[in-house]
Formats: C-alpha cells, sequence, structure tokens
C-alpha cells in the first residue's frame, strides 16, 4: 500500500510536468481517470487533493484553480515558448551542428515544455538545405579544448582542408599542430579556437570542424596569453557576407586553396570541376551585390569570375569606379 502511494504521487507530478502549464490545467476527474487507464490505480478526489496539496507545499510548483471541480497545472516550466523557440531556431541553423546532433539536441529542448507545446513547437521548426557540419565529432572536440582551456594545458591536433575534388585531407604534412588554447567563441555560425600555435610561433584561429578528431590534452602548460590579448577586439575584424538581392548563378575559376572557402560558402554539394591540379570550377547560386564583387576582390587572383557575362560586367564597372576614386 506504501509502495502504491508513493507511485500515485510521483505519477501525478509526471503528468502535470508533461501535460499541463497555466493555460492548460488538468481537473480531479481527469487525473483520477489517467491513474486508472494508464496505471490501474483507483483514486477519491479527497486523496488527489491532498496528494497536489502536498506537492504543492514542498515547493514543486504544482498550482490549483479552485472552482466547482479543482483544476491543477505545473507553474515551473523553466522556458517560455517564444525564449525555446529561439534556441531550437539556433540549434537547428548552426552550420558546426551534424543533422543528427542538431535534431537530438531538439529532442531534448522539447522535453522542457509541455507535450502539447512540444507538439506546436515541432510544427514551426523550419527545415531547409541548410549546409551542415559533417565532423560527427563535435561535442568531444568542444569537450577536450574546453578542458584544456581551464586546466591551462596544450592541446595536440590534426587539422584539415579540402582539395581540387573535394577530398579532405590533413594539413600540416599530415603532422599535428600543438597549441595553448585561450578562448572558443562562435561567428558565423561555426565554432572557433583561439590560441597560440608552437608549431607557427604565432596567434592562429582553428575552426573546429576542421579538426580531424577529439584533441589530444597534454601534461605540457599551456603559454601565458600575450599581454594585448582581446579576443573582442579580433571578433570584430572577422569578415561575413550577407546580401538580400536575388541569387543568381555565376560561375568561379578558383586556385585549389579556395575550396574550403566555397565549401564554407556553399556547402559539399556545391557543383565543382577540377581544371587541372590547382584549379577548379565552381558553380554557385549568389547574391550579385557589391556585398559579394567585394568579396570576391579579396582573394585577387586566386577566384575569377568567368560568367555569365552580365556579372563579369558589373564586377569591371564595381572595379572601375574604384580605381576612379584614385586617379
Amino acid at each position: 500500500m506504501e509502495n502504491v502511494t508513493k507511485l500515485r504521487i510521483l505519477y501525478l507530478y509526471q503528468y502535470l510536468v508533461q501535460n499541463t502549464d497555466p493555460d492548460h490545467s488538468a481537473s480531479t476527474a481527469e487525473l483520477m481517470k489517467m491513474l486508472q487507464e494508464k496505471h490501474t490505480i483507483k483514486v477519491s478526489r479527497n486523496t488527489i487533493s491532498d496528494d497536489l496539496s502536498m506537492l504543492h507545499d514542498c515547493n514543486l510548483q504544482i498550482e490549483v484553480i479552485h472552482s466547482t471541480q479543482n483544476k491543477y497545472y505545473y507553474d515551473g516550466q523553466l522556458f517560455d515558448i517564444p525564449e525555446l523557440k529561439l534556441l531550437i531556431d539556433a540549434v537547428s541553423s548552426s552550420k558546426f551542428i551534424t543533422e543528427q546532433k542538431s535534431e537530438a539536441l531538439i529532442n531534448k529542448l522539447l522535453t522542457l515544455v509541455p507535450i502539447h507545446s512540444a507538439v506546436k513547437l515541432r510544427r514551426h521548426i523550419y527545415a531547409s538545405d541548410r549546409v551542415k557540419s559533417d565532423n560527427e565529432r563535435g561535442y568531444y572536440i568542444v569537450d577536450a579544448i574546453n578542458e584544456a582551456i581551464d586546466t591551462r594545458h596544450k592541446i595536440s591536433f590534426c587539422y584539415t582542408d579540402f582539395d581540387v575534388n573535394k577530398n579532405r585531407y590533413v594539413t600540416n604534412d599530415g603532422k599535428p599542430y600543438t597549441v595553448s588554447p585561450y578562448t572558443l567563441m562562435w561567428d558565423g555560425d561555426y565554432y572557433y579556437l583561439r590560441g597560440y600555435c608552437d608549431e607557427r610561433q604565432a596567434m592562429r584561429t582553428f575552426r573546429l570542424d576542421r579538426i580531424e578528431k577529439q584533441p589530444d590534452v597534454l601534461w605540457d602548460a599551456a603559454l601565458p596569453k600575450p599581454e594585448n590579448y582581446s579576443i573582442a577586439e579580433y571578433s570584430t575584424s572577422v569578415f561575413r557576407m550577407f546580401d538580400t538581392d536575388e541569387p543568381t548563378e555565376v560561375t568561379l575559376l578558383c586556385s585549389a586553396s579556395n575550396m574550403k572557402v566555397i565549401i564554407d560558402n556553399f556547402g559539399m554539394d556545391v557543383d565543382t570541376t577540377p581544371i587541372d591540379e590547382t584549379h577548379f570550377m565552381a558553380k554557385v547560386k549568389v547574391c550579385t551585390s557589391p556585398t559579394f564583387y567585394r568579396w570576391i576582390f579579396g582573394f585577387g587572383e586566386s577566384m575569377k569570375i568567368i560568367g555569365p557575362e552580365s556579372v563579369i560586367t558589373d564586377y569591371r564597372n564595381m572595379c572601375r569606379l574604384a580605381m576612379a576614386l584614385y586617379e
């Protein structure tokens, strides 16, 4: 009998947490029916009232609406629906988080609201062909780097890039980098590590989804941060491209070193064709505004627009206008 009482109270609490909120309450009759149908527990109205009063007195945020038939609800949700929608959208749109991890995280977030709200939220999750990382080890990479930052130890990892055939390969002649990690930062939908690289004898930034696997946390103590170290100042210098014009298909002739840039902006499914060992052609959908042309100009002779002719003409005109300022 004692076990039945304990289970009954737990079942009541669980049901109210998962199914009610201030706008969706459950009556005494509904709670009695739930216990009978789901758990074969018969109970009187007075017992229900006593159980829920005890939960309220224990500060478990079970509230009552007094009427001819009392109604009860759980009032302890951590997030409002708009707050949770923002979190779900952030997870869904993040390029750093893979499709599988995004789905798993969203399912966990949906458990923070009653079932009827979770159903409503899932209906409004916007799904599109977003460019997502293919690195399933992202969580473990973040965890290892966080541990190294907290304990002030160096880390060792292999870094990757792409060749003209979109094959991933290890840079630095296949050798790992040794880094004193200082900061993890989120910028432009990606996670970045900022730290001092022993091999380059300088500060470097590494994108986490380009790290091949979980970094090794070394016994060596990390080097102290430079006196003038400012992540805020550095992050404001990071360039991100955005436009509002209608997209146009543009053909680009690129050096192999720009394959990662093309994949970053247009995804692994971007249409590319190798020309030789050091060049490839890419057909991309872009907004051909001044922002795009400035982006192209930044690559100098390593990236060239080769079609359509109208886009080449627009780019030439923009360059001429810029040059005219210095004549």
